[in-house]
């Protein structure tokens, strides 16, 4: 089941989502987070911050799997999203460490990464939480539009779409990685719940075949539909193609 949050504006998208989080974390101490990097969460990711600043959030029991990582990007370039998630969020929290995971990008075994990616989640009983971001062309991680929904994690080709989408991040589109280590649909559909920010114009298409369309791999993010548990937080102009109420 799908349930839509209608927000403004991106600020207050990030504020709903970081409350949806904090209140797993309050319930669960010991909770499996799934996390997402991009431009998406990163005021979500501010807001947990703010709270543990604040004293009203503890995060020494939680543990985070991260959806994806460019394939041949060290963990010390800026641009990694191991990089991301330090800068974003665990420099700035009391989490272990040794409790948060990022798919290896440096590991040239795409297989021996994916499968030892993928028991580990398994081993810690799956995610409780997983959070996502959706991309222009409805890809969630790194899956992209494609002819079947590729179940366990796996190494991916970059679309055109995706390394234009993340080039404003590179000194110039030849610098940004061709391919990525990414969970799979099967591995994001057995979170127990999932959580989805979007904010912009530019989501609008990819949000409403995501809800409203048929489920298909061509559109991702549609498969969503089948989850018992979705919550998508979405602002004014993600929502711009959906009947205004």
């Amino acid at each position: 089941m799908v349930k839509i949050i209608r927000v403004r504006d991106y600020d207050e998208m990030s504020r709903k989502a970081a409350n949806i989080i904090a209140a797993q974390i309050t319930l669960n101490p010991q909770s499996v987070l799934g996390l997402a990097t991009g431009s998406s969460p990163v005021g979500t990711y501010k807001n947990l911050v703010a709270m543990y600043e604040a004293g009203d959030l503890d995060f020494s029991e939680v543990s985070s799997y991260n959806l994806d990582e460019y394939r041949g990007i060290s963990r010390a370039n800026d641009q990694s999203y191991y990089y991301f998630m330090n800068d974003n969020l665990f420099d700035h929290v009391n989490i272990n460490k040794d409790n948060t995971h990022v798919p290896n990008g440096e590991n040239p075994d795409a297989d021996n990464e994916c499968t030892t990616y993928d028991a580990a989640v398994r081993a810690i009983g799956g995610v409780d939480l997983q959070l996502l971001g959706l991309g222009r062309n409805g890809h969630i991680g790194f899956n992209e539009p494609a002819d079947d929904f590729a179940a366990a994690t796996h190494c991916v080709d970059l679309t055109e779409s995706t390394i234009e989408a993340n080039k404003r991040f590179f000194a110039s589109a030849d610098d940004v990685p061709r391919q990525a280590y990414t969970m799979g649909i099967g591995t994001i559909m057995s979170a127990k719940k999932i959580l989805v920010v979007v904010s912009g114009a530019d989501k609008a298409e990819a949000l409403y075949n995501s809800v409203c369309g048929p489920v298909t791999p061509q559109v991702p993010g549609s498969i969503l539909q089948f989850h018992p548990d979705v919550t998508i937080v979405a602002d004014a102009d993600a929502l711009s193609k959906f009947p205004q109420e």
